[in-house]
């Protein structure tokens, strides 16, 4: 009896680190805010290490021209070069996570650091103040587990699996 105990918490506990997971994160700005509020985190990020080259004049991001679209694109280009860290994304809570692809428009978001990784196109300095990653309002979301952190967790969890059985 205790070890078909300990085999049900095994699948309940690998059933809960796979669920509901996904291999895409994006970080993207909030649509409920003002065009105001999103230039200053468009700024901040281009201004500290997105790659907002894609959203210049000519770029293939640049349509739709709105400070929406070009916002959302600046912070997923510094969420991806900080490496999917979720304090990257939090702007004093003018963006969030999502695993919904923004992509569209012959507009492709990176979905990965390295995809991320074209060196950084736009200089100067950021319009908002050391402070915008120091908000601790997404400090409870956490990345996105990828298929290699979930195949780790798999394994390990048939390798228990089947010890226990044994």
């Amino acid at each position: 009896m205790a070890d078909a105990a300990r085999l049900f918490l095994l699948a309940a506990v690998m059933a809960a680190a796979l669920a509901g997971r996904s291999d895409g994160a994006w970080c993207v700005c909030r649509t409920d805010l003002g065009d105001s509020a999103l230039q200053k985190t468009l700024d901040y990020a281009c201004g500290d290490g997105a790659d907002c080259k894609p959203i210049l004049q000519n770029g293939p991001c640049f349509a739709p021209d709105t400070v929406k679209a070009h916002c959302s694109y600046a912070v997923n280009s510094f969420y991806q070069r900080n490496n999917q860290n979720a304090q990257a994304c939090v702007f004093s809570g003018t963006a969030v996570l999502t695993n919904a692809d923004p992509s569209g428009n012959g507009c492709t978001y990176p979905a990965t650091p390295s995809a991320a990784s074209a060196s950084n196109s736009v200089d100067g300095p950021p319009t908002m103040g050391p402070s915008a990653l120091n908000d601790n309002s997404g400090a409870g979301v956490l990345p996105v587990a990828g298929v290699a952190a979930r195949l780790v967790i798999l394994a390990s969890c048939t390798l228990m699996a089947l010890y226990l059985s044994a």
